[in-house]
């Protein structure tokens, strides 16, 4: 790839997903508002981005003749389900406004690849994490805020008795997972779960970055925030059989290069 194409706009402005979606074979639909918390505070101004903003670049995509849009999607659609690790037929509990936007989200891509013939694919991500997450933004995930508290010797804060757990996969496996979803044939319509199939408690997580950073912190507890899933770790089977996927990053050899490049000076709020 010779040029990169940088548009700022907003996927619910028409105009700009018209431009972008310009002479496009495949669509990453990333574009999301993802704090849990803001999507329970704001749920209509959420949904507006979430579920039509969705719609607006499924529109844009059949108009402009674009052959596949790939759809992140979130385990959150799953809720807390009563066996783990939670296969894709697991039926859908929504926890939160953006587990539903999400789910609603899929159902349209369904819908657009059944009437329309654009072909989608859905990916239900769990918790992606790695370098140039932003530790001090609303945004962030768990672990770049744990490396930020590990750099500088702080005592992380843990909602809940941290006990909860998460099946954490590393950026470039999920970088992987898109690449694949975006060139595979036969998949049309499909909803996938990119995970590890690895689950790991919050403590656990905390024990093992600070293990990493070589600090002896403990976390502090706070109430547990409203929309949260208790425990999630993907079945993966299904992603290895028909989509050819496979995360390839353990979670300890994930931390350490995530941890790496935090401790070389690329966080701007770390302690030198």
């Amino acid at each position: 790839m010779n040029k990169i194409t940088f548009i700022e706009g907003d996927i619910r402005d028409e105009k700009v997903l018209t431009s972008a979606v310009s002479g496009c074979e495949v669509i990453f639909h990333l574009a999301a508002e993802i704090f849990v918390p803001r999507t329970i505070e704001k749920p209509v101004e959420s949904a507006e981005i979430n579920t039509i903003g969705t719609l607006r670049v499924l529109e844009a995509a059949r108009q402009s003749g674009v052959w596949r849009v790939v759809f992140s999607s979130s385990c959150a659609v799953y809720g807390n389900p009563d066996n783990l690790p939670i296969p894709e037929f697991t039926p859908a509990k929504p926890l939160s406004p953006y587990a539903v936007q999400k789910l609603t989200g899929e159902h349209y891509a369904a819908v657009y690849s059944n009437l329309h013939g654009l072909e989608t694919v859905s990916l239900r991500y769990f918790n992606v994490f790695g370098p140039r997450q932003d530790a001090s933004s609303t945004y962030s995930g768990v672990i770049s805020v744990f490396m930020e508290r590990a750099l500088n010797g702080q005592e992380p804060a843990v909602h809940g008795d941290g006990e909860q757990s998460r099946d954490f996969i590393y950026v470039a496996d999920v970088v992987e997972a898109n690449l694949i979803a975006a060139n595979k044939t036969g998949i049309s319509g499909e909803v996938f779960n990119i995970g590890t199939g690895q689950q790991t408690t919050i403590n656990q997580l905390w024990q093992a970055i600070s293990n990493t950073a070589g600090v002896d912190v403990n976390s502090v507890n706070e109430p547990v925030r409203k929309g949260d899933v208790r425990a999630s770790v993907a079945d993966t089977g299904f992603a290895e059989r028909e989509l050819g996927f496979k995360a390839e990053t353990g979670l300890a050899e994930g931390l350490a290069k995530t941890y790496n490049w935090y401790r070389n000076g690329q966080q701007p709020n770390a302690k030198r």
